[in-house]
């Protein structure tokens, strides 16, 4: 039996599926994260070049990873709000910045804690932690703008121009270690490679890659939630809902 998946296009369909794919997501990417924790901190061989301080990578980089495709998430969700005018579409968007936003700090400043005894330094305008600094301000940039703006439609337009045209710097922040001279190591994650070439180092990095994205899906959809009620808080099927009347 074929399934109408156009209908959860709608706040009101998307709602309820979203609470039910929600706790599944967190409670995988907690055991994920256990898993790759245990095997990133405690069972992988020590790096011969870095030492201990190597560790910090299996935070560092599925972070860094999920800041650049959050944004591009968010930037796609935007420009199909802004182009046919659905509701949906801007909510996620909205509901994506905050995490992006967490992911790219933590990113930048698990970076800061690998760079001091990597390179000396706890900071360099590098051309890729530059480029993930400019992300940031992005990510702050959609929120502020958003909020800035009293009418949530006129919100949502605006803010999705500046999503659309930060996307530009994701990329950047991709190819910066290729196109410029650098400090910063080459690209970790590749379509089909990973380059990480000891079996244990790379399933805790795997691990916790999934269990960040997981993590991020499920925060998502409970922000999206809240925004769907507050969006849609005087029509009818809100005001039906058990937990509402509760």
């Amino acid at each position: 039996m074929a399934i109408n998946w156009f209908k959860y296009s709608a706040p009101s369909t998307f709602y309820g599926l979203a609470g039910k794919i929600a706790p599944w997501c967190a409670g995988i990417s907690a055991v994920l994260f256990a898993a790759g924790l245990y095997i990133g901190l405690v069972v992988a061989p020590t790096d011969a070049t870095q030492g201990e301080s190597y560790r910090i990578f299996f935070i560092h980089v599925p972070t860094a990873i999920l800041s650049m495709f959050l944004y591009l998430v968010m930037a796609g969700y935007a420009a199909i709000g802004l182009i046919f005018n659905t509701r949906l579409s801007a909510m996620m968007a909205t509901a994506l910045a905050p995490t992006g936003a967490l992911f790219t700090f933590i990113a930048l400043w698990t970076g800061a804690l690998w760079g001091k005894p990597t390179w000396g330094t706890w900071w360099v305008w590098d051309a890729r932690l530059t480029s993930e600094l400019i992300l940031l301000f992005l990510y702050i940039g959609f929120m502020a703008l958003h909020s800035s703006i009293d009418d949530p439609r006129r919100a949502d337009r605006a803010a999705a121009l500046l999503a659309i045209v930060g996307s530009v710097n994701v990329p950047i922040i991709y190819y910066s270690v290729r196109w410029w001279n650098s400090l910063h190591q080459g690209p970790t994650f590749e379509v089909g490679r990973v380059a990480v070439y000891d079996d244990t180092m790379r399933q805790a990095f795997l691990l916790m890659l999934f269990a960040c994205w997981l993590y991020a899906a499920a925060v998502v959809l409970w922000r999206v939630r809240s925004i769907i009620l507050e969006r849609e808080r005087s029509t009818q099927w809100v005001a039906e809902l058990k937990e509402i009347r509760a």
